[in-house]
């Protein structure tokens, strides 16, 4: 979350200014509109962490007004559709309030001798808005930053970055930066329902989904005898994790009775049990979806990760549904996963067992064909794995049980 030029105390600043990327080469309507979900996002997340602020778009950033920069910085960094977040001195669009803001900004820092610098000036508006050119902006600010560290100027790779943005009616100027995860606000492409487990995977997928604007409905399969409260409750954990990054949509879990069917299938099948619990699972998803106007599906399986995941037998899983099957980890190396993992607070060590690994096989198919997996199945499988997913329980946060566990949860 963190980028260049973080400390952990506020040195003067009084503004955030929160900037967007992907977003920024759509037409000026729908940037606009997406530029406005990011600021109503940003204004639901201070207040999820209680913290007072302000928060406005007046022109192509958010701009926060807030009691404490850092940690209203460090919040909005975490969500979609930010690429930055900056607190900043808002003063006057003056030069000798900008130089002295950037003076203050390196002795409060505090900026040491042997730090390197570099600044990074914009001046915004017509050409009779300010009495100086970008260019005077940089030199200025330079040569008070210089006169204030002793430090010598890096333009190539600096140690510090000084930002200075001159508008029409203020200026903003900053010296720290918290790098954001970018992509597009959530809620700007539609609905996903997403199978979610207590493992490290399907969280890290589910976020993935968020990252790119999409509210994943999450969609937790019971397993019956296979699985087991403390299942649940992880599962439900890790989502409660990522509904801070998303504050303003639902992502309360939809649990799907499914020890039906899993005893169905444990009995009638062998080795394609897996091949026909995952399609069952993804037609329980696919019941949620219908009830959630939801366009898709969505796990988080990589190819080649498990046996049930071999190329050829994830077109056997794709079969057993109508709506498309999104896997965002697809091609995904585990250690990346659960590096992202960490990073997002979801991950924790893998020692209860999963219901899925005591369904396994001995020996489970990894090349299977559509027809054999069927020919397996009892009748009805899928039909009855659906209709559990309409009748899905969606589960309060208010209500969940928290997971009680002996080992740390987030790293």
């Amino acid at each position: 979350m963190s980028g260049t030029n973080t400390t952990s105390s506020d040195g003067g600043e009084d503004a955030v200014l929160v900037g967007y990327g992907d977003f920024g080469t759509k037409s000026s309507a729908v940037r606009a509109k997406m530029a406005d979900r990011v600021a109503d996002d940003v204004a639901a997340a201070l207040a999820a962490a209680e913290i007072d602020a302000a928060v406005e778009r007046p022109w192509s950033r958010v701009v926060i007004r807030p009691d404490a920069p850092t940690a209203a910085a460090r919040v909005a960094a975490t969500l979609p559709g930010v690429s930055f977040a900056r607190p900043a001195i808002a003063v006057e669009p003056r030069m000798d309030l900008i130089c002295e803001a950037a003076r203050t900004l390196a002795a409060t820092g505090p900026h040491r001798s042997e730090e390197t610098y570099a600044i990074d000036a914009d001046r915004v508006g017509p050409p009779d808005a300010h009495a100086f050119s970008s260019r005077d902006l940089g030199v200025e600010a330079g040569r008070v930053v210089g006169e204030e560290t002793g430090a010598a100027v890096d333009l190539d790779d600096p140690d510090r970055t000084y930002r200075i943005e001159a508008r029409e009616s203020e200026a903003f100027v900053s010296a720290r930066r918290f790098d954001g995860p970018g992509g597009l606000p959530v809620g700007t492409q539609g609905r996903a329902a997403a199978l979610v487990s207590g493992g490290i995977d399907s969280p890290v997928a589910v976020w993935r989904l968020l990252r790119r604007g999409c509210v994943a409905v999450p969609v937790y399969v019971d397993l019956g005898d296979y699985g087991g409260p403390d299942h649940r409750a992880r599962a439900i954990e890790v989502i409660r994790t990522l509904q801070a990054r998303a504050p303003r949509a639902d992502l309360r879990p939809r649990v799907v009775d499914g020890g039906a069917f899993v005893d169905r299938i444990v009995d009638a099948t062998r080795d394609t049990r897996m091949l026909s619990l995952r399609r069952a699972m993804l037609a329980a998803a696919e019941g949620v979806a219908e009830g959630e106007r939801a366009h898709s599906v969505a796990t988080g399986e990589a190819l080649g990760q498990k046996s049930s995941q071999t190329g050829g037998n994830l077109a056997v899983t794709d079969a057993a549904v109508s709506l498309p099957v999104h896997r965002p980890l697809l091609t995904v190396d585990k250690p990346d996963i659960v590096a992202e993992a960490r990073d997002l607070g979801t991950y924790s060590d893998a020692t209860l067992p999963v219901g899925c690994d005591r369904i396994a096989p001995s020996h489970p198919e990894t090349n299977a064909t559509p027809a054999a997996v069927a020919a397996a199945e009892p009748e009805g499988l899928l039909e009855m794995a659906r209709e559990a997913g309409r009748r899905a329980e969606v589960v309060s946060w208010d209500d969940a049980v928290p997971w009680e566990h002996d080992t740390p949860h987030t790293v």
